[in-house]
């Protein structure tokens, strides 16, 4: 709960220096607000989430969840706004970064820690594999997944940088090596697929999980080279789209999968294969070989 405490410091001290700088500094203003009138957005902001944010650093929990209540709105409607007329895109980051961090922030105050079990739960819930078609809902699954997180997200996310005014121009030579990196990446998460499909009898998916520990192919190398690949793709992607913000989308996905997702994952590895996965986990390491 310190930590949550200390966020909303942080957050009320900086949302008033922010205002500070809005009233005071025509720039900040204009990156931050657009054409919106500041002494309105002030007159709802800053008791919303200047001083409930200062109150919840004094550990009162309804004040935390009026001031991530208020936040998370803020950013989808500066976002609508954003989309709609090309200003106010810094504010739109600035406003969605305090919104994850707030909500991370208030479930710290209310549970004592981050609960990421739900993220298995109902079709997420960890099962083993049925059935032999394994190679075929897995070649299945990928194009889904690739084509949603390294086709349609980016594309949206690249619209919305237009939009709000954040894209930048890397190059061709960017670009260039990004289609390598993507080729490579690519490569090295069909290999792992078809290793985890024939090898560990099983899919990528949760819900089909391998009924085999696997420890052949890219597997030998890494513990996770799936996740390896997807992120390497994603920032690949980004070179291609000269876009820092999928760039950043695909950190931030690394990030919420080391952090969430695998621990839960190699717990129930851990349940399922026992002392076999433990020596695993002991020689060969999650990331780099």
């Amino acid at each position: 709960m310190l930590w949550a405490r200390l966020y909303f410091a942080v957050q009320a001290l900086a949302g008033a220096a922010w205002w500070v700088g809005v009233f005071t500094v025509p720039a900040v203003r204009t990156l931050t607000l657009g054409s919106l009138d500041p002494v309105l957005v002030a007159a709802f902001d800053i008791p919303l989430f200047v001083i409930a944010s200062a109150i919840a650093a004094m550990g009162w929990r309804p004040a935390a969840a009026v001031a991530t209540g208020w936040t998370i709105l803020v950013a989808l409607a500066l976002a609508l706004y954003a989309t709609v007329t090309t200003e106010a895109g810094w504010g739109v980051l600035v406003m969605v970064a305090a919104a994850g961090a707030s909500v991370l922030a208030l479930l710290l105050m209310l549970f004592g820690r981050i609960p990421t079990e739900w993220m298995t739960t109902g079709p997420f819930a960890f099962t083993s594999a049925t059935g032999t078609r394994h190679v075929s809902n897995t070649v299945a699954q990928l194009v889904v997944f690739w084509g949603f997180f390294l086709v349609m997200a980016p594309l949206a996310i690249v619209f919305l940088e237009q939009r709000w005014q954040l894209h930048l121009t890397l190059g061709w030579p960017v670009a260039a090596a990004g289609v390598v990196i993507l080729i490579a990446a690519s490569a090295l998460g069909l290999w792992s697929a078809v290793t985890m499909s024939t090898v560990g009898h099983g899919t990528p998916l949760p819900s089909a999980m391998p009924t085999s520990l696997v420890i052949a192919g890219p597997y030998r190398f890494v513990r996770n080279p799936m996740a390896v690949a997807g992120i390497v793709q994603g920032v690949a992607v980004g070179l291609i789209l000269s876009s820092w913000l999928v760039v950043t989308y695909a950190i931030v996905g690394s990030l919420l999968w080391n952090y969430a997702v695998r621990p839960l994952e190699e717990a129930d590895l851990e349940h399922r294969f026992g002392e076999d996965f433990r020596e695993y986990a002991a020689t060969v390491r999650c990331w780099i070989p």
